[in-house]
């Protein structure tokens, strides 16, 4: 945790306000999952206890105020559930189909790729590369002429032609090849998060009174997608803010993915290339006090979003920005999802083990855990950012993290450094994908159950614990795009 509070410009001294119940064989793995799990949850849990003891009026600094922060607890248990939400989830008793069919590993002539088709048009665009046609073909004669296409290919010759389509495949690489390439070499000379003032405007006013919630009355733009960045608007949502999520009219989202994100949340529709919709969300963000976006670097900067322009039209303003590559090297602009990032990295060669045939397969890690963990990073870095600026730090503020960056750091062994130890690849991995190998524990005392628009739903838990800290969130999801386009 240390690096990443350090990363955070936290007072190292408030690191004696953590604790931890270790449950060890949670997350197994080589690679130490539950290590990043810990750590980025713990850091996102001082950064709100932090908060909240600066907003009841503990504004100094030094010793004698960081014994006034509150006890933070951390508890493996719940960390490990959390990072694996998405699973626990049931909606009326039923569980969430989990990745697509021709979301997977696939053999290639020179090694293996994975291909990411949870979306149909990520699906169309991938399939119409390999110049594989749907018609007549069901999930199963699909898969069988894409293994046979993929037979013939170089993995990254596939990389680069699905691309080009504006699909989703990502050729495995070791960490060493990942140096070795422009991007992966990017990513080593950049740190975990990177913080920026962008002016020198004052800090937006928040009321005084906030009950035990410390972003009580923030109001927060949540422009995010999939798992990192709503898992980060979902931890703001928690400690009290009023997110609203908008989403494009035109764009599909999993409803799975949604009830497990959302809690907290209201969730409102939105066309940015509209005149209407862009005066609406100018109405908004003239009231907003953090902006998070999950798109890819400069993706929305014809909307007008681009970090500069919403500090000069709402000086004072905290801006996140998520992406999965990062916002430097040739494939800034590129789609990207946990699993591929894993893929790429090094990770997934790392994890790897014995296949069918007893070759070695890549493998995956027991959660999506640079998704969770980058999540967590960066709520917690909007924390400290709205801290500071109450200590009167002026500026608006620009976060950025990603999921590249994430995976650097787990495969330095958490290390500060980028080239830190890594897992000998010879060592056996324990199975990672939720299978019954698996170390195992009963996820129940971090579960709960709540009636939401949605139906019946079963939800993992908050893992963020300090005294006087929230235990859940104030409200369930509701149905995606129900919600006005205003505040509360």
């Amino acid at each position: 945790m240390e690096h990443a509070w350090t990363t955070l410009g936290g007072d190292a001294a408030l690191l004696e306000r953590v604790s931890c119940r270790v449950r060890p064989g949670l997350l197994p793995a080589r690679l130490p999952v539950l290590g990043l799990a810990r750590a980025t949850v713990a850091a996102c849990s001082l950064a709100a206890a932090e908060l909240s003891a600066l907003r009841a009026g503990n504004s100094s600094s030094g010793a004698a105020a960081a014994s006034r922060v509150p006890s933070v607890q951390v508890d493996d248990g719940a960390v490990a559930t959390a990072f694996t939400s998405e699973r626990h989830l049931r909606t009326d008793g039923h569980a969430p189909a989990g990745f697509a069919p021709l979301s997977r590993f696939w053999p290639t002539a020179d090694g293996w790729l994975r291909t990411h088709a949870n979306y149909p048009h990520h699906r169309a665009r991938m399939l119409s590369a390999l110049g594989v046609s749907e018609t007549g073909r069901d999930e199963g004669a699909l898969a069988e002429a894409v293994t046979s296409e993929l037979a013939q290919r170089a993995a990254t010759e596939v990389e680069e032609r699905v691309h080009a389509a504006g699909g989703l495949a990502v050729a495995v690489r070791s960490a060493a090849e990942w140096a070795e390439h422009p991007q992966g070499a990017e990513a080593a000379r950049r740190p975990l998060l990177n913080t920026a003032r962008m002016d020198q405007a004052p800090p937006l006013p928040l009321p005084g009174a906030f009950g035990h919630r410390p972003l009580h009355s923030v109001r927060v733009l949540d422009l995010t997608r999939v798992i990192a960045g709503p898992v980060a608007t979902r931890t703001l949502a928690l400690l009290g803010a009023d997110v609203l999520r908008i989403d494009a009219p035109q764009l599909p989202e999993q409803p799975e993915a949604h009830a497990d994100t959302g809690m907290g949340k209201r969730s409102a529709l939105l066309d940015l290339s509209s005149r209407a919709g862009q005066a609406a969300f100018e109405e908004l963000l003239q009231k907003a006090h953090v902006v998070i976006t999950g798109y890819r670097p400069g993706a929305l900067d014809r909307f007008g979003l681009a970090p500069e322009s919403l500090a000069d039209r709402r000086p004072g303003i905290v801006v996140g920005q998520l992406s999965a590559w990062g916002p430097h090297g040739p494939w800034r602009r590129r789609r990207g999802f946990d699993s591929l990032v894993q893929t790429a990295s090094g990770i997934a060669f790392v994890e790897r083990r014995p296949g069918p045939g007893g070759e070695d397969a890549p493998g995956v890690l027991p959660a999506q855990a640079l998704d969770h963990g980058t999540g967590y990073l960066l709520a917690a870095a909007v924390l400290r950012s709205l801290t500071e600026q109450r200590r009167g730090r002026a500026g608006s503020v620009l976060v950025r993290a990603a999921l590249t960056q994430t995976a650097q750091w787990l495969l330095g062994g958490l290390s500060s450094q980028p080239d830190g130890p890594r897992p000998p690849a010879s060592e056996p991995a324990p199975p990672a994908d939720g299978s019954p190998g698996s170390a195992p524990y009963d996820p129940s005392p971090w579960l709960n159950e709540t009636r939401s628009p949605l139906g019946r739903l079963r939800y993992a838990l908050p893992p963020l614990a300090y005294d006087g800290g929230p235990s859940d969130w104030s409200r369930p999801p509701g149905a995606l795009g129900a919600d006005p386009v205003a505040w509360w």
